[in-house]
């Protein structure tokens, strides 16, 4: 047999295996998944594939996508921030007072990204500095910026934010969704940053194998305080949107969107032990749980069970991470 041959024979069992590991992918087994579900919840209900409701599953995909792409940082570095949720809505009571005391659009939004950030630098504080686990001081931080959320306002929402609404229903050329451009720069700078810079990987190394990434000399601490920052980051851009949505800001906002946020990593096939995923995934794992979120709602699904849908969702992706992994 000749050199040309033996490569024709070749060529067929080096195809099956790059095929094969194509679906292996965690991505593309994801994105699989989402075109499946979007053909069963067209045969179920005439009203999913039209222009309004696909509108209004990037509106939704948009919010949970951002604070997903900040929590995948943390996951990937091995923790967990159960605060989202409650920084979600004090960063946007900040703005919101700082819109109505100066009607200026660009403090509003500064101030609000500002708090976020700041929510991630004490939740990074406590996790380094205090040697406080991750859950343990997410959750306490939970109750707190829900207390503050409150506390500025008195409980009561703020309302008349009629210049956000640019940021959570404006087109940019009266086409493209201003959310989806948000979104998309996020997950591209996400990507850049995981990928190409030196933060992105040692917060896979941190992930991977703490200790190892201590005696290799990195800045363990700085690393970990700069992850749960750029989640506060993103989780105080995230409630623009939504402010911009509704035109109001609320201190009850975000109840439950940490689980959505989680859940959207889980998904999109991230380690709970941390050191393997990627922000594109997220982004995928996001749609498909804003997917089942309105998916359920047009089929007349009580709004409760959601929650149980979501659970379950999230509790069969882990186990098919750690079937995989006993694989």
């Amino acid at each position: 047999m000749n050199e040309l041959q033996q490569t024709r024979v070749g060529a067929w069992p080096r195809a099956a295996l790059e095929l094969r590991g194509l679906f292996r992918n965690q991505a593309v087994s994801m994105l699989l998944i989402l075109i499946l579900l979007w053909v069963v919840l067209a045969f179920l209900s005439p009203y999913f594939f039209t222009v309004d409701n696909l509108f209004e599953i990037t509106l939704q995909t948009a919010v949970i996508a951002i604070i997903g792409a900040g929590m995948t940082f943390v996951i990937l570095s091995g923790g967990i921030d159960l605060s989202v949720g409650s920084v979600f809505a004090s960063s946007a009571i900040v703005g919101g007072l700082a819109f109505t005391h100066s009607h200026s659009l660009f403090l509003a939004l500064l101030a609000t990204a500002a708090a976020g950030a700041l929510y991630g630098l004490l939740n990074g504080l406590l996790i380094t500095a205090l040697r406080v686990p991750p859950f343990i001081g997410t959750l306490g931080m939970m109750g707190i910026a829900r207390g503050f959320a409150l506390i500025f306002v008195n409980g009561v929402p703020i309302y008349g934010l009629e210049r956000y609404k640019f940021i959570g229903q404006g087109k940019l050329f009266q086409v493209i969704p201003v959310p989806t451009v948000i979104v998309l720069v996020v997950f591209v700078l996400g990507y850049l940053v995981l990928t190409y810079t030196r933060f992105g990987r040692f917060t896979y190394v941190i992930g991977s194998n703490i200790e190892a990434a201590r005696l290799s000399g990195i800045p363990v601490q700085r690393v970990q305080i700069g992850i749960y920052m750029t989640c506060g980051l993103l989780t105080g851009i995230a409630s623009t949107i939504e402010a911009g949505r509704l035109a109001i800001v609320q201190p009850a906002g975000g109840n439950g969107y940490e689980l959505l946020a989680i859940g959207a990593v889980i998904i999109g096939g991230a380690s709970t032990f941390g050191g393997e995923g990627s922000v594109v995934a997220t982004l995928i794992g996001a749609i498909i749980v804003t997917t089942i979120r309105n998916g359920l709602n047009i089929l007349g699904v009580n709004a409760f069970w959601q929650y149980v849908v979501n659970g379950l969702v999230i509790i069969g992706a882990v186990a098919a991470d750690q079937f995989r992994r006993r694989r």
